[in-house]
């Protein structure tokens, strides 16, 4: 008897007639196994703008990887470590966060964290385990450098080992190309604050060191608590001592944004100063909550990447062109930095070619000219980009608007 043939095409929809799941399986199409990266930082309350562009920019990276990498599906577990009272980042939860990394067995990066001081908690976690970190944020020195604070960055290193990595520079760089750039402004009486936080404090005691070596009178420096609602008293002092800059380390849920309507509300831009800020408060975020009437010409911020339309690589204008596309807004300033911190991550895992930790973290700290956002950088043996440059913004017509180049060195 003569055998009947049925067409592939006809034998699979018969399959499905009769209820049978038998998925057609292709060379090279089927993945080794699940590689996770965990990512931690606020994601509620004033940080939801910059927790949410630093999601979807992760997000992004593993999309444009195709969502495999090694041959390994690629699977983001994002992590929330604020506290659900204060909306800030909370030492307990960061805890927990990075225990839950580090005892997953298919997790082999740890991408986090935002605030630097939520750094000292996870690093010497992560540490131990020989898990890779590496943050879309954080730029406290100390962290990778010597000098800083006692026993830094030893300290978050029990293995002896570097495992954590930025792919943007550290406040090292940004506070003395801040106080530089002061100077060429024309300023020449500064008042500083900071939120007494590891970042706001570590950027603002940079700032006033360098700004003392440039001849700037620093007629005051001051911490404030973020939970403060009421600056009016300590404003009042600072427009008695006559400044003409208010340099404030903060970020946008440190109390930031209140300190600049205030200083509106008070009448110090009237009376002719001006304010500065670091990358913490490079972000539309700062101008909704500190309002337009107040930011717009009174405020300057320095951030280490380039207005997002004006990015110079293939791989830049890619992600800028695709955020734009796909989330129907402009990325802002740390959603570069999280695709950063993310695509350096796949490259690290597509070197190290297991799914292995320990050969992850190898591939990363042998990270040499790669094609970033802004442009090639390598891992240094800190853990610390080679890129060094920084630039100068001015809020104007509700935005930040780019001015130049800043360095401790040279003007914009």
């Amino acid at each position: 008897m003569k055998r009947c043939k049925i067409a592939q095409p006809v034998l699979w929809a018969l399959m499905v007639l009769l209820g049978l799941s038998i998925a057609p399986t292709f060379a090279g199409e089927q993945p080794k196994g699940l590689i996770k990266l965990y990512t931690s930082w606020p994601m509620q309350g004033a940080m939801i703008p910059e927790g949410t562009a630093m999601k979807r920019a992760v997000d992004l990276a593993i999309e444009h990887a195709g969502r495999m990498v090694a041959g390994y599906k690629i699977e983001v577990v994002n992590l929330d470590d604020a506290s659900p009272v204060t909306g800030s980042w909370d030492g307990t939860i960061e805890a927990e966060n990075a225990q839950k990394a580090v005892a997953d067995r298919d997790a082999m990066v740890y991408v986090a964290t935002y605030n630097s001081g939520a750094a000292k908690v996870s690093m010497p976690i992560t540490n131990k385990a020989g898990m890779p970190q590496i943050t879309p944020a954080n730029t406290y020195p100390g962290l990778t450098k010597p000098g800083h604070g006692p026993g830094e960055p030893g300290i978050y290193r029990p293995s002896g080992k570097v495992n954590y990595f930025r792919a943007h520079p550290a406040d090292d760089i940004q506070g003395a190309a801040a106080a530089k750039w002061a100077q060429c402004l024309g300023f020449k009486r500064v008042f500083i604050l900071d939120d007494r936080q590891l970042y706001g404090k570590g950027i603002a005691d940079v700032f006033e060191k360098k700004a003392k070596e440039l001849g700037l009178q620093v007629v005051g420096h001051e911490g404030v608590e973020s939970v403060d609602i009421d600056f009016r008293p300590l404003l009042t002092k600072v427009k008695a001592a006559n400044a003409d800059l208010v340099y404030g380390g903060f970020v946008i849920d440190s109390g930031g944004p209140q300190v600049i309507q205030q200083m509106k509300a008070l009448g110090v831009f009237d009376a002719g100063a001006k304010f500065m800020g670091p990358d913490g408060l490079y972000s539309p975020a700062l101008v909704e909550q500190a309002t337009p009437a107040a930011v717009n010409t009174n405020v300057y911020a320095t951030f280490s990447g380039l207005p997002p339309d004006r990015l110079p690589t293939g791989v830049g204008k890619r992600f800028y062109a695709d955020y734009k596309q796909k989330y129907h807004e402009e990325p802002i300033g740390w959603a570069m930095y999280a695709y950063q911190a993310a695509i350096v991550t796949l490259d690290a895992i597509k070197r190290g070619n297991a799914k292995d930790r320990a050969k992850i973290l190898e591939a990363m700290r042998t990270t040499k000219n790669f094609e970033g956002i802004t442009g090639r950088f390598s891992f240094d043996g800190n853990g610390d980009t080679d890129r060094t440059e920084m630039r100068g913004f001015l809020v104007k017509e509700n935005r930040f608007q780019f001015i130049g180049l800043i360095s401790a060195d040279k003007c914009a």
